[in-house]
């Protein structure tokens, strides 16, 4: 069974700032394209039997500019959705809610076409996409490699290693990344993680 590749997108204004960013689409930054860029040589020398992004600009172009091709647009990458909280800092959401958590408390329901996730919502997406890897790396032809969004990322291998969504917290993903799910002995583990040029 091949490898799953998680790529985070490269940086944005908003990333950078640490504002939450789900559905305001942002394009990468200079740097942001150059973290892209960078990770062609970690990426190239692999067979791939299925390349997914997140249908954001930010994951799409990511992925074009690491040297990816024939990626597919998977809504079910899409960033975790922050609800009221789209555009915020956690600092700013301390001021009035000190003890708010994302990964425990989810967000409020913001505006129309932001309804907000809680954790376990995004972990049933992060398990779709998955079961979507599964099925293709049963066929043995290679590995499969996720572009997508840092929040997300770190459910999808939460759940990859059989722990709650929840317990994403405890990956902290950078942007312009590759980090790589494997397994030893027949159990899911972490092979690498945060890996740059």
């Amino acid at each position: 069974m091949g490898d799953l590749l998680l790529v985070r997108h490269g940086e944005t204004e908003w990333s950078l700032s640490g504002q939450h960013t789900s559905h305001t689409d942002l394009p990468l930054t200079q740097r942001g394209e150059e973290q892209a860029k960078s990770l062609a040589p970690l990426l190239t020398d692999r067979t791939y039997a299925l390349v997914l992004t997140s249908p954001l600009g930010r994951a799409v172009r990511t992925a074009e500019l690491a040297g990816l091709t024939g990626a597919v647009a998977d809504p079910d990458l899409h960033e975790w959705d922050y609800g009221a909280y789209e555009g915020v800092t956690t600092r700013e959401i301390h001021r009035t809610r000190p003890d708010w958590d994302l990964w425990t408390d989810g967000v409020p329901p913001g505006p129309q076409g932001g309804p907000g996730e809680s954790p376990q919502q995004v972990g049933r997406r992060a398990d779709r996409v998955l079961a979507r890897a599964d099925a293709a790396l049963a066929d043995r032809t290679g590995d499969v490699v996720l572009v997508a969004h840092g929040h997300f990322l770190r459910v999808l291998t939460a759940r990859r290693l059989g722990l709650p969504p929840a317990q994403g917290r405890l990956f902290q993903l950078a942007t312009g990344t590759v980090s790589r799910l494997s397994t030893e002995h027949g159990w899911p583990v972490i092979a690498e993680w945060n890996r740059t040029p």
